[in-house]
């Protein structure tokens, strides 16, 4: 029976004042009744504008058809089809400029809740499901992928799904690219990334860890392996600073370092032992998801006061709505049109604070963003004894550097024929996500990633 509530089902979650003190995850999930409600709510509309918005093409209104009549695992199967990683996308996924953007019940009255039945399904097949990935029959093709990220990932879940024997060379230690040390454990267990590459595991896909390539071995070298085509899918881990003085002071860290200390080398867990200091004035310099999540981390692990320090207005903020909502409800302190002038230090090299100017908003600049003007005369300090830098990451220089022939643009990033296909400059070499267009979304690396298994399938057919 049709739902025509003008909102969609809440989604339950830990008290702000009880979630801000624990790494466990904020939002419960639905119930198989909740789930059930919310998913009468889509009105299965013949022309699927949501599927639209989605960078990896899931059936959305037939997987939810699914959970209407209780099907889970049928609604399971559908997503699997198209998406690689579904308990993740439901957690992370900007879907409010996705898919729920184009939801016909979101003109007059909010969408339906698109990413939140994805995660429901995802959940559920882990607890339930005994079904094993198939493994196919294999077409005697080997492809490499550089990179276990979620571009990666789902590259190489294509790939195998069509008989490619794929190997995975990641850098770290564990798999998961910044699904592992960039993302929080209160918004996304690693658990569940665990399991998610457990799948691809059993379908044959082969992850080799501790292994760099441009120090290992080269891109090269691999082909010289055997391997007919190679994705890059290497991220952007090099982090922008402030470039102000005194930003080389003991107690300023880039995000990408602080929350790889506390999600990857588990700091927020005393069975660890992690070196992170106590602190307890933070400010985090930045806007976006990184920057949210940096100030909810740092609140976590006991600071007294966390700022976020933008230097632009509460509209022009790039981060998710529900994640500004959620650091709000945190007691996380926003200090918009402001911006670093200095990092403030003692005579052991200590910060112990920030000179801020206020800004104001002048003429777009060339990003159609209105830009930022400092106002004279109105310095100000803040008393900290942290500061965490989290206003973009680009591209490490190691595969452009060492991968004769592989165009990159000004920015380090590598140049690619069209973001559909993912194809460079160099024969046989592919590369999306982070690696090409800089620091975006999980979701839209993973479209680059589907991308490109399609383009390498055609190629080394018509090789």
């Amino acid at each position: 029976m049709a739902n025509m509530s003008p909102t969609r089902v809440p989604m339950p979650e830990q008290d702000p004042n009880v979630r801000n003190k624990n790494f466990e995850e904020v939002s419960f999930g639905y119930t198989e009744e909740q789930a059930i409600e919310e998913a009468n709510r889509c009105l299965e509309c013949k022309n699927r504008p949501c599927v639209s918005g989605c960078p990896v093409g899931v059936p959305i209104p037939e997987f939810i058809a699914k959970i209407k009549v209780g099907d889970f695992q049928g609604a399971y199967d559908i997503i699997k089809s198209t998406n690689a990683l579904p308990a993740v996308c439901g957690r992370v996924c900007p879907q409010e400029s996705q898919c729920e953007s184009k939801c016909v019940r979101g003109i007059k009255h909010e969408p339906v809740a698109i990413g939140r039945l994805e995660r429901f399904i995802a959940d559920w097949a882990m607890k339930n499901s005994t079904a094993k990935a198939e493994v196919p029959a294999s077409n005697g093709h080997k492809v490499a992928i550089v990179g276990a990220g979620p571009s990666g990932l789902t590259c190489a879940g294509d790939l195998a799904r069509r008989g490619y024997e794929v190997t995975i060379f990641e850098a770290f230690h564990t798999p998961g690219g910044v699904l592992i040390y960039g993302i929080p454990e209160f918004r996304l267990p690693k658990a569940i990334v665990a399991k998610e590459i457990e799948s691809l595991k059993e379908m044959g896909v082969k992850i080799v860890t501790n292994y760099v390539v441009g120090r290992t071995s080269t891109v090269d070298d691999l082909f010289d392996d055997g391997f007919e085509a190679i994705f890059v899918g290497s991220g952007a881990g090099l982090p922008s600073f402030m470039r102000v003085p005194g930003e080389n002071l003991n107690g300023v860290y880039s995000a990408n370092e602080y929350l790889t200390r506390i999600n990857l080398m588990k700091a927020y867990d005393k069975n660890y032992d992690t070196p992170l200091r106590p602190y307890k004035n933070v400010a985090v310099v930045g806007g976006g998801n990184v920057a949210m999540d940096a100030a909810r981390s740092a609140k976590r692990m006991g600071a007294e006061n966390v700022y976020i320090v933008y230097r632009r207005g509460e509209a022009e903020l790039p981060a998710r709505l529900e994640e500004i909502h959620h650091a709000k409800e945190e007691g996380i302190i926003f200090k918009f049109l402001t911006a670093p002038v200095e990092v403030l230090g003692n005579d052991d090299g200590w910060v112990t604070g920030m000179k801020c100017i206020e800004m104001e908003l002048g003429e777009p600049d060339a990003s159609g963003r209105r830009r930022p003007v400092a106002k004279e005369g109105s310095e100000f300090d803040i008393d900290l004894d942290c500061i965490i830098v989290a206003i973009g990451t680009s591209p490490n220089p190691l595969i452009r550097r060492t991968t004769p022939g592989l165009e990159t643009n000004k920015w380090g990033c590598i140049v690619v024929e069209s973001e559909e296909t993912g194809k460079t400059s160099k024969d046989g070499v592919f590369a999306g996500g982070d690696a090409v267009t800089g620091a975006a979304t999980v979701i839209l690396a993973m479209g680059a990633g589907k991308g490109a298994a399609n383009a390498i399938d055609e190629y080394i057919k018509n090789k």
